[in-house]
């Protein structure tokens, strides 16, 4: 093998119409050797196959990338990496000198057009008014003018400050809101005030607006919960894209059903799918998207094209896109 030609192991999830996406990736990869697995296909053969890899594309599980002696560079066909996300998967990634990078600027654009979506058509009482069609007729044209609000000035907290959140950042500067954001590692060139994470608790009082976008870890799971909620300012309304885990459900259905919180917005669930009789589903004022977020009409697509973009960076010995380790 020369320098050049690598082993690209891959089980991306291609979708039920696969073949275009398929027939790019051949095409534009074929310096090189690929072996295709079905995205669930963790036998003996895949992981087998695993071990004399170069390159992976899709979502092995990280104990079979570890028994590679060979891997040198892993991409996800996700935006989270939650079971890559544990301090011994990581330690072990970084002294094998294996590269983590992920799909973030896949979902970047439409997580962050989904959130606009929301926040704006709930300013506007529209997911309401559409409750009122649907269902008993009302013209309740006082409530829904009275209800409304002008975002103008309003104080958006973002859990989190990775791809997402910083294209939310852009959609939302010409509505003027006072945006801030928390996260565990502050770089100090972000574009609006962002605090370490241990400061949440004193933010939370002035929000009007907390937008999730936590990854499921150790360290998020129920970040939101009862004590929390309480910390809430009446009135505000919270909007989970990250993961179903990083909220207590719970203490969520008591804060709507006390008024705390005026609406909650999510597109993640613990479980999912979330059951049919999850009185979530019923909640006034909770309002669901089956993990929508992300998905769009090219994503399929768009996945293969961002491999295949860090795969000339790759062959460059270029920095990365979407590196995470």
């Amino acid at each position: 093998m020369n320098k050049s030609t690598f082993t690209i192991w891959c089980n991306n999830e291609f979708g039920p119409s696969d073949t275009r996406e398929l027939e790019l990736l051949k095409r534009v990869a074929s310096d090189h050797r690929l072996m295709l697995f079905e995205h669930d296909d963790l036998g003996e053969a895949a992981r087998a196959a695993l071990r004399t890899a170069d390159i992976v594309f899709g979502y092995p599980a990280p104990e079979a990338v570890i028994e590679s002696e060979k891997v040198r560079w892993v991409q996800l066909d996700s935006a989270g990496y939650t079971s890559y996300d544990h301090d011994e998967i990581k330690r072990e990634l970084t002294t094998r000198k294996i590269a983590l990078t992920n799909s973030s600027a896949v979902f970047d654009e439409p997580c962050a057009q989904h959130l606009l979506a929301m926040i704006t058509s709930l300013a506007r009482q529209l997911p309401q008014a559409l409750d009122s069609q649907r269902g008993d007729r009302t013209w309740e044209m006082e409530v829904r003018r009275s209800s409304s609000r002008l975002l103008n000035g309003q104080t958006l907290l973002m859990l989190g400050f990775g791809a997402i959140a910083r294209r939310l950042v852009e959609l939302l500067t010409p509505l003027k809101m006072n945006l801030v954001a928390v996260r565990r590692h502050v770089s100090g060139n972000e574009p609006v005030q962002v605090m370490h994470i241990s400061k949440v608790d004193e933010l939370l009082p002035s929000a009007d607006h907390v937008v999730n976008i936590l990854p499921a870890n150790e360290q998020s799971r129920h970040f939101l919960n009862s004590s929390r909620f309480e910390r809430f300012k009446h009135g505000a309304l919270v909007y989970n894209i990250g993961r179903g885990s990083t909220i207590d459900q719970d203490a969520l259905l008591n804060a709507l059903n006390s008024g705390r919180l005026a609406a909650a917005y999510l597109d993640v669930t613990d479980p999912e799918p979330l059951p049919p009789d999850h009185p979530l589903w019923t909640t006034p004022n909770c309002f669901i998207t089956p993990h929508s977020g992300g998905g769009h009409s090219d994503e399929k697509e768009r996945q293969v094209k961002h491999f295949l973009k860090n795969l000339g960076r790759f062959e460059r010995n270029e920095e990365l896109i979407n590196r995470v380790l």
